[in-house]
């Protein structure tokens, strides 16, 4: 339906990824980035003071460790020593002055020569003086400055003097500043960086996620878990260790008991997977038995860039189709039986006319005598035993079968099959049946008037079938592996039948065994639940 234009106005409209992705992470770097900056412009001016603080406690220190400096304190002030010492220092360092005074605050160096000689200014030397190292704020005869003192001690570490220097606060604040400017650089660059981050990782999502945005993805997705679960196909898809990572309800039904919702590791479909993930070659239209039902199974690889990266099996429940099959053949056998008789009775009717013209009225009384008892012989007492319809026309076409081929297949009389069972149980009826009634006339051969004998007894939601004929039997060296897939007395490429009988009639909690005597008989017994539901033997 096309899309009026209110429709198009009130839909929703969604980001695309990369602007969605790039927001984000642009909000989050440009939050920390303000935060680290707003967090070092606070701290960045004690810092500095402090590393300025260093810097002139270190070069005071090293002064105060100076030779000639403890020798010319001692001495006049005007001998004109400690100042070329205290003048270099000073300029070498950038600093606003270096004064060296004795105990008595008399200077022997100043950034000016004229008051050498003279008291130090400030009462903030006094610490020193007492042999404590200190920093103040002050001004002196100088401009304000960031003033540290250290005392100076003799090679008997007895106080002499002091060496107190001098840094201007304007130099602090510019040093200040100077740090605050490389924090903004700071963060140009991280915001550069980020944002080529950020351009790497938008393009490196929409390359994995094949170009779809977030919306698309959920789409897809929502369709994909919708198809799992309607489709009646079984999937399971594991990764390349093995580990399932999808499965749906329809896998789950056919492959787990109802108490249990993980798949059983020792599972045929199981094996499967990971023999196409060791392999890595594919195994198409296989036909399994698991649980009573017969599946159609295909399990691929699946590559990712030339790489295995797991495995799907796919599967669909072929017993249906298979037991309609069976069914819909029980009919076509039994339509076709009646239409033989049909034949035999049309020809039946030209006879009896025949006798009517001719007027022999006691013939004619002994043929439809002699006609319907055969009928109840051969068919109403067939029916009268065998209510399944469709197990009753598989056994009339068997018997038809049997006379085309010289022999004769007869029902007990004590049999009886109510029209209970299910199609599970029908359809292992029937592969019963069949397999067993085949392997008697191909035992029989090329020879005429052999017997083959069945029974069908119902007692208690059970059935008892046997099967017998008067063939050449069994070695008995056979008759323990004689339901062995490929094991068959009839050659090579032969040996499946009674395989498959074995597997489906357990497969619904049934048995079957075998009795035989080389050149006398072999007689085979199979018990199956026959109530409509599935018994445990």
């Amino acid at each position: 339906m096309r899309d009026t234009p209110q429709s198009t106005l009130t839909r929703k409209k969604h980001m695309k990824l990369s602007t969605l992705v790039t927001l984000m992470i642009g909000a989050v770097v440009t939050f920390v980035l303000l935060s680290v900056h707003l967090l070092y412009f606070f701290q960045i001016g004690s810092a500095t003071q402090n590393q300025l603080e260093d810097k002139a406690m270190a070069v005071a220190r090293t002064l105060a460790d100076v030779p000639d400096i403890q020798q010319a304190l001692s001495g006049s002030p005007d001998a004109n020593i400690i100042q070329p010492i205290a003048r270099a220092a000073q300029q070498h360092n950038n600093l606003l002055f270096v004064v060296v005074t004795n105990m008595h605050s008399i200077r022997y160096s100043h950034l000016n020569p004229a008051l050498i000689g003279q008291k130090f200014i400030g009462n903030d030397i006094l610490p020193a003086l007492e042999g404590k190292e200190n920093v103040s704020v002050n001004r002196g005869s100088l401009a304000e400055a960031l003033r540290v003192f250290t005392p100076v001690y003799n090679a008997q570490h007895q106080q002499i003097g002091v060496v107190s220097i001098g840094i201007s606060l304007e130099a602090v604040s510019d040093q200040i500043n100077q740090s605050r400017w490389s924090i903004i650089w700071t963060i140009l660059i991280g915001a550069l960086a980020g944002t080529l981050g950020t351009l790497a990782l938008v393009k490196t999502l929409k390359r994995i996620l094949f170009g779809l945005e977030p919306r698309e993805i959920s789409s897809l997705f929502e369709q994909r878990q919708a198809i799992l679960h309607s489709i009646k196909e079984g999937v399971i898809a594991v990764d390349a260790d093995a580990e399932v990572s999808l499965i749906n309800e329809a896998a789950q039904k056919l492959l787990t008991d109802s108490t249990t919702n993980s798949m059983d590791e020792t599972s045929v479909i199981h094996a499967q997977l990971l023999e196409t993930l060791r392999s890595g070659r594919a195994r198409r239209d296989e036909e399994l038995n698991i649980n009573g039902h017969v599946l159609l199974s295909n399990t691929v690889p699946v590559y990712s860039q030339q790489r295995l990266i797991g495995a799907v099996c796919t599967f669909r429940d072929k017993t249906e189709i298979s037991q309609l099959l069976q069914r819909l053949s029980g009919m076509v056998n039994y339509v076709d039986a009646l239409r033989e008789r049909s034949h035999e009775f049309m020809n039946k009717l030209h006879v009896i006319l025949g006798l009517l013209h001719m007027k022999n009225y006691a013939q004619v009384e002994a043929y439809i005598l002699k006609t319907a008892n055969n009928y109840q012989t051969e068919i109403g007492s067939l029916l009268d035993k065998i209510k399944s319809p469709v197990i009753a026309g598989f056994l009339l076409s068997k018997i038809n079968r049997a006379s085309d081929s010289g022999h004769r297949l007869t029902l007990s009389d004590a049999s009886f099959l109510p029209d209970i069972g299910n199609e599970q149980q029908i359809a292992a009826l029937i592969t019963v049946l069949g397999n067993l009634i085949e392997n008697a006339l191909d035992a029989l051969g090329s020879e005429t008037d052999g017997d083959i004998h069945v029974m069908l007894h119902y007692q208690n939601g059970w059935l008892a079938c046997e099967v017998s004929d008067d063939g050449p039997g069994i070695p008995a060296e056979q008759l323990n592996a004689i339901f062995e897939k490929g094991v068959s007395t009839k050659g090579e490429d032969r040996g499946v039948g009674l395989y498959l009988l074995k597997q489906q009639t357990e497969s619904l909690g049934g048995s079957v065994s075998v009795e035989s005597e080389p050149g006398v008989f072999t007689q085979f017994f199979v018990q199956l639940p026959w109530d409509g539901g599935n018994k445990t033997a």
